[in-house]
């Protein structure tokens, strides 16, 4: 009998046959990983657990403790919600919005309304499939076959939006009878969700899976008032442009309707931060504080949240977190080594609360910059003192962060917090992360701006993403009000910029796979090249370019 040699994570493992499902491979190792084997990866490329290998190979399992596996296990809870409600509610629609609280924010449209009860048959009736452990079958069909068949059974929106796909096969997943498509790979079998729970919020409820990845820990649902009412506010927006989805959005450009769009959306950024200065001008705000994850564009916001403020008699000082850095040398490294500059530490917080007590006591400071060249604070001789209604502006990630103002009276202070919550999905069970566009936007603006390449961009990311979720998604919920800086057209903006530097990463790169699933994403889109109708204060000229404030 032939044998297969297998390097599993590190680990030699030989096999007494001429063959092995990636399943059967995973149940071997299981007890060596913290989260649930959702996928492998083999020669640089992903494969579902059904994959069989014939010959020695290299194996890379993922679980969800990365972003890859914690996808496809939530792509899992979603198939499990959707065809609960199937089959408990007569007509049911249910739409997979947004991401909460470590879970996804769902709504379920139905003769009456949700109830607590509801969500406890709905539960029950996942944990019901996951017993049985049902099979997962993926049809491999051609585009005109997939297109057919979601259109015999009046599932007309999402075969429009598979008509975007440019491949010849698409994936269409099986179970139990019922029939969907989701965006990427899937499980087997529903055996595999052991870790759910489903918590009411609002008019829907959020699925829970397990906690920071870890199986056998499932996350709790936390209070997230505040972005809940930025999704909310969102969804209004949606309405009043008439987007929910891509294909609504692709059939604007097509018939070439944008231009009211586009203008509406700026609109709407410019009477939200208009309602945000004027909030600020009631409560005579002193000290107002932004910060935001990476490319939520803090910059373009800051100006026009100024300029707004002029208009009701402020004046307001601007002042960068990024000057208050410590000496390079003195910043705290990450894990890999590298410095990280997401840390509070790399804040030289003493020197930051003095200044801007001083500032506010009436008191005059000498106004430093860091060079970022020499990695070292530079005083420019220039002396700074507040003027009367002059406050202060400042932007930064640690903005929300308690320890930064601990010693400054709180009454005197305005903290927002800039999010980027992509206002529409793919179709109903198939949603757009807002980190993709958040990376989407970085990539080709560190292309245009700082020569940086699309691998180099990707390199970065998952430091910067650790930052984030330790420094400044823990305190989102500390802020005055929430604005949510994405337009609803912007993907099919970026997308020309973004498949040209995706194209040029290699396939032998680490990061070519993460760049084949944005290509993938961006195909859905209709090219928006034409942007005169974007202003010259939009945020998203930021990273694009034309940007007159930045």
């Amino acid at each position: 009998m032939e044998k297969i040699n297998l390097l599993v994570d590190g680990r030699a493992i030989e096999v007494n046959s001429d063959r092995i499902r990636l399943n059967d491979l995973a149940s071997l190792v299981e007890d060596h990983y913290e989260g649930h084997i959702c996928m492998a990866k083999i020669n640089n490329k992903l494969y579902n657990l059904n994959h069989i290998l014939y010959k020695d190979s290299e194996v890379e399992f993922i679980d969800t403790l990365k972003e890859d596996g914690k996808r496809l296990y939530f792509r899992g809870l979603s198939l499990l919600l959707v065809m609960a409600c199937k089959d408990l509610f007569e007509e049911a629609k249910v739409y997979i919005n947004h991401s909460m609280s470590g879970g996804l924010y769902c709504v379920v449209k139905k003769k009456d309304s949700l109830s607590d009860k509801d969500i406890e048959s709905i539960k029950a009736k996942m944990l019901e499939y996951v017993e049985k452990d049902l099979t997962i079958k993926c049809n491999y069909l051609p585009s005109d076959e997939a297109i057919e068949k979601f259109c015999s059974i009046n599932w007309d929106e999402k075969a429009e939006l598979l008509k975007y796909r440019k491949d010849d096969i698409i994936k269409v997943y099986e179970c139990n009878g019922y029939i969907d498509y989701f965006y990427g790979l899937m499980f087997p079998s529903t055996g595999h969700i052991k870790d759910l729970d489903l918590a009411k919020m609002a008019d829907g409820l959020v699925i829970l899976g397990p906690e920071n990845g870890v199986k056998g820990k499932i996350s709790k649902l936390r209070n997230m008032d505040k972005l809940s009412e930025v999704y909310r506010e969102s969804e209004e927006w949606s309405r009043t442009l008439g987007i929910d989805n891509v294909v609504d959005l692709n059939r604007i450009i097509e018939s070439n309707a944008y231009g009211d769009m586009v203008r509406t959306v700026e609109a709407l950024h410019e009477k939200k931060i208009a309602e945000i200065a004027d909030i600020i001008h009631e409560k005579k705000a002193k000290l107002i504080l932004i910060a935001a994850p990476s490319s939520s564009g803090k910059t373009s916001f800051a100006h026009r949240l100024s300029i707004q403020l002029r208009v009701i008699g402020q004046n307001p000082l601007p002042i960068s977190m990024d000057d208050y850095f410590v000496d390079r040398v003195n910043t705290p490294l990450d894990q890999d080594g590298n410095y990280d500059y997401e840390s509070i530490d790399a804040i030289d917080i003493s020197k930051f609360e003095a200044d801007i007590s001083h500032l506010l006591a009436g008191h005059e400071i000498d106004e430093i910059k860091f060079d970022f060249i020499d990695g070292k604070r530079i005083y420019t001789g220039k002396k700074i003192r507040l003027e009367p209604n002059q406050p202060i502006i400042i932007e930064g990630i640690h903005g929300l962060n308690p320890v930064l103002t601990e010693s400054i009276d709180n009454s005197s202070i305005f903290k927002i917090y800039l999010s980027v919550i992509t206002q529409l999905n793919l179709d109903d069970h198939n949603r757009i992360p807002t980190t993709d566009l958040r990376l989407l936007r970085r990539m080709v603006r560190d292309s245009m701006f700082r020569g940086i390449s699309a691998v180099e961009t990707m390199e970065k990311w998952s430091s910067v993403r650790r930052g984030e979720e330790k420094y400044i998604f823990p305190y989102a919920e500390e802020a005055d009000i929430m604005f949510n800086s994405a337009s609803v057209y912007e993907l099919a903006v970026l997308k020309t910029q973004a498949m040209d530097l995706l194209k040029q990463v290699s396939e032998d790169s680490d990061y070519y796979m993460e760049a084949q699933r944005l290509k993938s994403l961006l195909q859905y889109f209709v090219n928006l090249d034409d942007t005169e109708d974007i202003g010259p204060t939009a945020i998203i000229r930021e990273f694009i370019g034309g940007s007159r404030i930045v």
